[in-house]
């Protein structure tokens, strides 16, 4: 087993209009890693940023729009930094993941089984049913066509996953939107990394989302998903 302290853990949260949940998330995450945290704003304007600075938890800003744009921000942050993680957790600000659960993804890492591990919320009964029609869909079209084009099985595209930061960097990553996640399992699985899924409770979450909650966001995030399996194996070198 890897001996990895707590103040070597970051944890990436990108949020958009999230003050009804940030504080949340951040309570449930246990305490030992808060020093970790890294809340990424994307453009809020509901006193999302003013919960966080009250909680006194590291933010970071990212004009840019779009979930993959705000995740880069954070790595960016990351980089910048004189004391580098050992493995950074992306979790979302939404409070649909259980962030007390973030020692079962840690887990298979600190005991050198993983590289890369991914929160399944599909393995349980009840996060399957939280989670949208179109976006059981959604994962399910995706999952496929990775395992035929790649040969490697996922069960979903959960945004609640760890990653060894030189791991994470040698990804390359440069989605800026709604490919974000299954860009890095496909560069996972190119790059040879070791990756476990294990499963996790999911709720829906709280407010509306921004893909799933529309029709111009799911048609949106279904087509970059797409687009980026297609990228990824026919654009770019395996």
């Amino acid at each position: 087993m890897m001996v990895i302290k707590a103040c070597q853990i970051a944890i990436i949260i990108p949020v958009l209009n999230e003050a009804q949940s940030i504080i949340k998330v951040i309570q449930d995450l246990p305490v030992r890693y808060h020093q970790g945290i890294v809340v990424v704003d994307n453009g809020s304007t509901d006193g999302t940023q003013d919960a966080v600075l009250k909680a006194k938890i590291t933010l970071v800003r990212e004009p840019r729009k779009g979930y993959g744009s705000a995740c880069l921000r954070g790595m960016d942050h990351l980089a910048k930094q004189k004391e580098k993680p050992e493995i950074v957790v992306f979790l979302d600000g939404d409070y649909s993941d259980y962030p007390h659960e973030i020692d079962l993804l840690l887990d298979p890492i600190r005991n050198n089984e993983a590289d890369f591990v991914i929160g399944s919320r599909t393995r349980y009964p009840a996060g399957r049913s939280a989670l949208t029609p179109q976006a059981r869909f959604g994962n399910r079209l995706a999952t496929k066509l990775i395992q035929w084009c790649w040969h490697a099985t996922f069960t979903d595209l959960g945004p609640f996953r760890a990653i060894r930061y030189q791991s994470l960097m040698n990804l390359q990553m440069q989605d800026q939107t709604f490919g974000w996640t299954v860009e890095m399992q496909i560069r996972a699985v190119k790059k040879g990394l070791r990756i476990r899924e294990v499963a996790v409770s999911y709720r829906q979450r709280i407010g509306k989302s921004k893909i799933s909650g529309t029709v111009k966001g799911t048609a949106l995030a279904g087509y970059k998903i797409l687009s980026t399996i297609f990228k990824e194996k026919f654009l770019l070198p395996e």
